[in-house]
């Protein structure tokens, strides 16, 4: 075991000093987290395309009914949930079934026939901000049609009142920064992974590795731990500028969410090594990197939901393991749940890197040795 250890130490020192020495590999280590993680929070915004919603409807009367049904015929707004107390509420929102609950009280109906202000409440899921934002636009914009068929515009007796939760401003940024410190990371930690064998061959110095003592499992963790701890620092670049430059409170634990992204980097190295593995050259290396980062981003989340994907898209998502670090990573830095909440995301990541991890380690012996 000693040697063991002093074998993979040796081999981690020869990795990160190979990363390292370069000086513009220590800029590009750093700078690009930095401005695309500042471009990202003031840039990107999200479009309305599906929102799925439920009631809870305690007046049972025919105005409720009859706005839900105006609701249902936009082809936009799909109900997924019947709500029968507030209590279920929550439920519906932490499990993102629903972006929207929309809320009728017990006096809903007695308000609307003495001529008082009816109050329909929305409450949000605003981790999704401007996609939560732009539906309860849009439900204000029926329920305004709606007073002015039913009473010709002379004063309104519905109102909405909004409630955004985990983002009280609606700010895309709450939302977008939080997936940036899994998916930024990702972006370097594939293509370093994926460089390293490459760059062995190419340099011939893979050459000298097969007949030093190294077994192909001993050089694919001494290849694996430099990686993952640059990622987990990529990671923690990005979760520096939400926190203290734009000021995104976090509501989870530090422990909750390191543990969350180490599963990932980890099952993000295993890919990378897989694609390094089977790559002649660093040219080649790069060019599969390159055609899997953008599909893998675009399949995450980050950019647009995944229930607004078509079916056969959304079953390709559950190979990504950035769909389901994402989706760790907000609800830990926004929600602040716990570790056994998100289960559902760490077994997918395991699953991964116990499929990629043994998959490079016999390209390894198989194809390389």
């Amino acid at each position: 075991m000693r040697d063991l250890f002093r074998r993979i130490v040796s081999l981690c020192r020869k990795e990160l000093l190979a990363i390292l020495k370069d000086p513009a590999n220590r800029v590009i280590l750093v700078v690009p987290s930095l401005v695309e993680s500042v471009l990202f929070g003031y840039a990107a915004t999200y479009d309305l395309n599906n929102v799925p919603y439920a009631v809870l409807d305690q007046s049972r009367g025919a105005v409720s009914t009859q706005l839900i049904a105006r609701l249902d015929g936009t082809g936009v707004f799909h109900r997924v949930a019947t709500l029968q107390t507030e209590s279920d509420i929550p439920h519906v929102i932490d499990l993102e079934q629903a972006l929207i609950v929309i809320h009728f009280g017990p006096r809903f109906e007695k308000q609307l026939n003495a001529g008082e202000f009816a109050p329909v409440q929305l409450i949000l899921d605003a981790r999704n901000s401007n996609t939560a934002g732009s539906a309860a636009g849009y439900i204000g914009a029926i329920i305004e049609s709606f007073n002015v068929a039913q009473r010709g515009g002379a004063g309104p007796p519905l109102t909405v009142e909004s409630r955004a939760w985990y983002n009280p401003n609606l700010e895309t940024r709450w939302n977008l920064l939080p997936g940036l410190i899994a998916s930024l990371s990702m972006i370097q930690t594939l293509m370093l992974s994926a460089l390293s064998v490459a760059r062995e061959r190419e340099n011939g110095t893979f050459d000298q590795l097969l007949v030093t003592p190294f077994t192909p499992m001993e050089i694919l963790i001494g290849k694996a731990i430099p990686t993952i701890t640059i990622g987990l620092m990529q990671s923690t670049i990005v979760l520096l500028v939400a926190l203290f430059w734009f000021e995104i409170p976090m509501a989870g634990s530090l422990g909750t969410l390191y543990a969350g992204l180490a599963f990932f980097t980890v099952a993000s190295v295993g890919l990378g090594l897989s694609i390094s593995a089977v790559s002649v050259n660093m040219q080649q290396a790069m060019l599969y990197t390159f055609m899997l980062i953008m599909p893998l981003i675009l399949l995450s989340g980050l950019a647009t939901p995944v229930r607004n994907m078509p079916q056969f898209l959304q079953i390709a998502t559950l190979v990504n393991p950035l769909r389901f670090a994402i989706d760790l990573v907000q609800r830990v830095y926004l929600e602040g749940v716990g570790l056994l909440t998100v289960i559902h995301d760490l077994i997918p990541l395991l699953i991964i890197s116990a499929i990629t991890l043994p998959l490079a380690a016999w390209l390894f012996r198989n194809r390389l040795l």
